[in-house]
């Protein structure tokens, strides 16, 4: 399964790119920046690029049925169309002041599952400490219904995959652990955490996506310079190296789903390093030799 090397796809500059999704209808990469408050969309064949501004910090996209977008921002679960305002849907942890959203994906039931975490972004968006487990996972469903899926914490959540099995993978970065539930449909909630993939050795886990072949892909945040793909079975299969030292995210995407993208950050390097790495932030691509599956749709 050779790879084609990872190349600069667009020059976004993002302190934090994140949420990486394909827009099949459109042929579309769509994505946000947490702490640059914009949301991106882009054609990579032609390099055509749009961006829009965002009330306050975004934290995760994903497509609508109807062809909009359902926006994960501070508090708040948005319903956006592409160019127009803001709707708020659903209000989560409206009582936990020192929490925000982070990590949001749309689930294959239509619903969108989003976790929560203690907010590490300062007033000034500089890099705020994080002190305990305050994440926790929760489920919107198409009326705005928002439920808890488990009574776990988590320092930073991150990573949705769904298994062809039906099993759900996620992560907590500040673990550096992948964790896997059964899904109890008729209950609405997550069962017994399983160690999926612990104590991996670069860098910590951030955004993953789902191959064809039932395989995970994860980013390997915070100096980790990689993408680790991960066999149904917690196994690790492979490693790919990237031109970037915080990837973010990944989605697969471009004609026949058969070209990996991917997010970066630059948020807390020096000036010294982006000098001598100014591509962090980027977005970049490569040809990993499999296909992706389509991006779940809300509603």
């Amino acid at each position: 399964m050779p790879d084609i090397g990872a190349a600069l796809v667009f020059d976004a500059r993002d302190v934090v790119g994140e949420s990486l999704v394909w827009d099949e209808a459109r042929a579309r990469l769509v994505w946000v920046d947490i702490i640059g408050r914009r949301i991106h969309r882009l054609d990579p064949l032609s390099g055509v690029h749009e961006s829009w501004p965002t009330p306050d910090l975004v934290t995760s996209i994903g497509l609508r049925k109807d062809g909009g977008a359902i926006v994960g921002l501070r508090k708040e679960i948005a319903l956006w169309d592409f160019g127009g305002p803001y709707r708020t849907f659903a209000t989560i942890e409206a009582d936990r002041q020192g929490n925000r959203l982070n990590e949001g994906v749309v689930a294959p039931d239509g619903s969108f599952w989003v976790g929560t975490m203690a907010n590490n972004i300062g007033p000034d968006d500089a890099p705020m400490t994080i002190t305990g487990d305050e994440g926790r996972l929760y489920r919107v469903d198409a009326d705005g219904k928002a439920t808890s899926l488990s009574e776990d914490r988590f320092g930073i959540t991150n990573t949705m995959v769904w298994l062809p099995g039906g099993r759900f993978v996620t992560a907590d970065t500040m673990k550096n652990a992948l964790y896997s539930y059964a899904w109890d449909k008729e209950a609405a909630r997550l069962g017994e955490r399983l160690v999926f993939l612990a104590d991996f050795p670069r860098g910590l886990p951030d955004g993953s996506c789902l191959d064809a072949e039932g395989y995970v892909w994860n980013c390997r945040v915070v100096g980790g310079s990689c993408l680790a793909r991960i066999a149904s079975d917690g196994r690790l299969d492979r490693i790919v190296e990237l031109p970037c030292s915080w990837p973010t995210s990944c989605a697969f995407g471009g004609i026949g789903l058969d070209t990996l993208f991917v997010t970066s950050a630059r948020f807390t390097m020096s000036a010294e390093h982006l000098a001598a790495n100014p591509f962090e932030g980027g977005l970049f691509a490569i040809k990993p030799g499999v296909r992706g599956v389509p991006a779940n749709r809300f509603g």
